[in-house]
Order: C-alpha cells, then sequence, then structure tokens
C-alpha cells in the first residue's frame, strides 16, 4: 500500500519558498482583477453601449470560442518555450486590451466591436497563461506538495472571487464600468512584475532543430491522455463538471429571477458566498486527499459538487426565503466540494506527466472542457424552451453524476498518493501508469 507522506516537524513551510511565494502573489493579484472585469465587461457593454442578450451571447461565446481554437496550439507551444515569459507576456497583452477600453470610453470612442475584439483576444491570452501556469507549478513546488501549492492558490482565487465579485458592483456604480477594467488592466501589470522576480531556472527546451511540426506535437499531447486511463478519466470527469456547469449558467438565473423571485442584490450576495465556499474546499483538499487517497477525495468532490447544484432545481417556485437558502447551500456545498475535486486533478495530472508533454495534456484536458460545456449551454437553451428552466438542471445532473461515475470506475478512484514516483511520458507520448495499490 501506497501511503501519503506527512510533513515532517523539518520539513520547511511552503510559504517559506520565495519563487513559490511569489508566484501566488502574482496570481492572486491577477485573479482579483480578473473576477472585476468578468462582471464590468458586460455591464460596459450594456450600460455604455445599450447592447442586448444577442450581443452579450456574442461577447460570452466568443470568449469560449477563443479558448478552444487556440487551446491544442497553446499547449504545444507552452512544451517549446520557457512558461515564466510567456506567463509575463501574456499578462501584458491583457493589460494593454483591457487599457484600451477606459482610454476609448474617455474618448468618447468606445464601440462594441471593440469589446469584441478585447473580449476575444485577451480570451486567447488567457488561454496561454493557464496552460503555462498549470505547467510551470511543478518547477517551482516539487511533487509531493502540489496538493498544497493547489490548495493555496485555490484558496487566494477563492478569496478573489468573494473579494472581486463584491468589489465590482461597487466600483462600477463609483467609477462606470470601463473605469473599473482599467483596475483589471493593472492587476495584470502588476502580476507581470511580480512573475520577474522568480529566479528559479525552468528545465532547457527543445532545440529549435530537434522540434516536430506543431500539429504533430499536438497529436502527440493527445495520444498522451488518450492511451493513458487515469488522463481519459480525469478529462472527462473534468469535462462533466463543466457540462453541468454550462446548462446552470443558461438556466441559472432566469431560474432565480423568474420562478424563486429573487432580485439582482440577492443573486450577487449568493455568487459571493460562493467564493466563501471555494476557500473552505481549498482549505481541507490537502486533509481530505491525506485521509481519503487522491482518487477517493476527487469522486467525494465531484459527488458534493453534484449534490450542491441539484439543490437548485428543487427550490420552490415563489418561495423566496426557501429557494434563497437552497441557493446559498448550494454555493457553499457545491463549490467547496467542486473545488477539492479541482485540486486533486489538477495536482494528479502535474505529478503523472512528465514535464515535456505537461502542455499540451493541460490544453487537450482544457479543449475537452470547452467542447463539453459548450455542448452544456447548447443544450440547457434547447431542453429549456422545450421543457422548462427544471428539466434543464435536471439534465445538467445527469452531466455531474456521469462525471463520478468515470472516476469511480477508472483506475484514479485506486490511487492514494503519487508521492517518490518519477513522472514518465514516452517517446511516442504514452504515460506509463503508476503502480496502484489499495
Amino acid at each position: 500500500m501506497i501511503h501519503p507522506r506527512r510533513a515532517g516537524p523539518s520539513e520547511p513551510s511552503l510559504w517559506r519558498d520565495r519563487d513559490f511565494s511569489r508566484l501566488w502573489a502574482a496570481s492572486t493579484v491577477s485573479f482579483f482583477g480578473s473576477f472585476i472585469t468578468r462582471t464590468a465587461l458586460p455591464f460596459a457593454a450594456i450600460l455604455v453601449l445599450a447592447a442586448g442578450p444577442a450581443e452579450i451571447a456574442l461577447l460570452r461565446g466568443l470568449e469560449l470560442a477563443a479558448g478552444l481554437a487556440v487551446g491544442l496550439f497553446a499547449g504545444a507551444w507552452v512544451d517549446r518555450l520557457r512558461r515564466r515569459p510567456l506567463m509575463i507576456g501574456a499578462d501584458l497583452g491583457r493589460a494593454v486590451l483591457l487599457g484600451s477600453i477606459p482610454l476609448a470610453a474617455l474618448g468618447g470612442l468606445l464601440g462594441l466591436p471593440q469589446l469584441i475584439a478585447v473580449a476575444f483576444f485577451a480570451a486567447v491570452l488567457t488561454t496561454f497563461f493557464n496552460v503555462a501556469d498549470r505547467s510551470y507549478l511543478p518547477t517551482i513546488v516539487p511533487r509531493e506538495r502540489l496538493i498544497a501549492a493547489n490548495s493555496a492558490l485555490s484558496a487566494s482565487a477563492s478569496a478573489a472571487e468573494f473579494a472581486g465579485f463584491s468589489a465590482s458592483g461597487f466600483l462600477i456604480q463609483l467609477l462606470t464600468a470601463p473605469i473599473a477594467i482599467a483596475i483589471d488592466a493593472l492587476s495584470f501589470v502588476g502580476s507581470a512584475l511580480v512573475l520577474a522576480t522568480i529566479r528559479r531556472p525552468e528545465p532547457a527546451r527543445p532545440a529549435v532543430t530537434e522540434r516536430e511540426p506543431v500539429l504533430r506535437e499536438i497529436r502527440e499531447g493527445l495520444r498522451v491522455v488518450a492511451r493513458s486511463p487515469i488522463l481519459r478519466a480525469l478529462a472527462v470527469a473534468h469535462g462533466s463538471t463543466h457540462f453541468l456547469w454550462g446548462v446552470f449558467t443558461t438556466a441559472y438565473l432566469l431560474f432565480a429571477i423568474r420562478e424563486i423571485g429573487l432580485g439582482p442584490a440577492a443573486i450577487g450576495l449568493i455568487a459571493g458566498i460562493g467564493g466563501l465556499g471555494s476557500l473552505a474546499g481549498a482549505a481541507i483538499a490537502s486533509r481530505v486527499s491525506r485521509r481519503l487517497g487522491l482518487g477517493r477525495a476527487m469522486v467525494l468532490g465531484l459527488a458534493g459538487f453534484t449534490f450542491g447544484n441539484l439543490l437548485i432545481p428543487l427550490a420552490p417556485s415563489g418561495a423566496v426565503v426557501v429557494g434563497a437558502a437552497l441557493l446559498t447551500a448550494q454555493q457553499l456545498i457545491g463549490d467547496s466540494a467542486g473545488t477539492v475535486s479541482d485540486v486533486v486533478q489538477t495536482s494528479l495530472t502535474q505529478s503523472i506527466v512528465e514535464g515535456r508533454v505537461l502542455g499540451r495534456v493541460n490544453a487537450t484536458v482544457g479543449t475537452v472542457t470547452a467542447l463539453l460545456q459548450l455542448a452544456g449551454t447548447i443544450a440547457g437553451g434547447i431542453v429549456a424552451e422545450a421543457f422548462g428552466l427544471r428539466a434543464a438542471m435536471a439534465v445538467g445532473v445527469l452531466g455531474g453524476l456521469a462525471g463520478v461515475a468515470f472516476v469511480w470506475f477508472s483506475p484514479v478512484r485506486a490511487i492514494r498518493d503519487v508521492t517518490g514516483q518519477a513522472p514518465v511520458g514516452g517517446a511516442q507520448g504514452l504515460v506509463e501508469e503508476l503502480p496502484l495499490t489499495e
């Protein structure tokens, strides 16, 4: 049996690692600004440009399309290049794009085409940043501490979610949406400056003469996931939770407003509570993983996420207090359990995949996730129109249950720990599975 290794009393705190602390600080600053813009960008379209539902759908749809368009290519380039400079470049690029919005607004030149272009190209850079970020962390943190490191990063994202969503409405009302977006632009500059202070060297990248054609490298990354039962289960499970989320993002606001009778302020407050739920999940992820093992911790996280979201369609129509209570419970239960699942999935992937192909594996998982989320969004709209909002959310819950089943009937469930196992990746893109014992 492989048991989790417990930190000894002489093991230095993760926070004493200056490079990790700087990576954490850069991520936290960036998270906070991003949550502000997630609210401010559609408000800029609505309040400044009088955009309607079709324009907002186009704005959001292009963000998702951008990730799908470049996701696999991002993985190939992340594995070709040093990851820290790529992250810095993506931060600075996003700062320039978002900074153009308040400048145009101050000059009376802001238009919907600019907002759409900024949303699309910022999403492209975000895709590159996210793939590089998840592939860069194992360079900074030893494998046996990846759970703790990902928990810390998830905790800061959760705190930023609560603070960012809470502050965004105030900033938009006080400063207008375009000026609030300027704060996000500054946050990306701050993130880039902090990342620039990290000095730990990265492993050497393949020489230009040793590189394969990009499409061949992309196929290699796809093969790594396709031929590994562990990675296949992780990818499909992660995508299934986003299928659920795609359905719920279509139906949630309409259900909360029309069926339950909640107003925008109450909905915003409940959404902010989700940040507290995610923070709780990040705080317990390491402990749950040690107690149950990585595989069972992920099953528990996926099941809790699905159960939490099941509470929403159970809310009775017109019962504002009961409905608000169930939606709040969903945020606390679903978000905390989902964070546990995300921490385990990310850490396990980083642990078992060789760094040479990690960028492409992360990009493949991200592409599967985006495709399933898009499918959920479309399915949610069709089912809601034909059978109602509750029926649509029931379809989403089925997606969450499918994720639980994929992990339960895969080798992932048997994994307790991966410490002491060397990351491997065959020359042909095969990942050799770790010994799995109960």
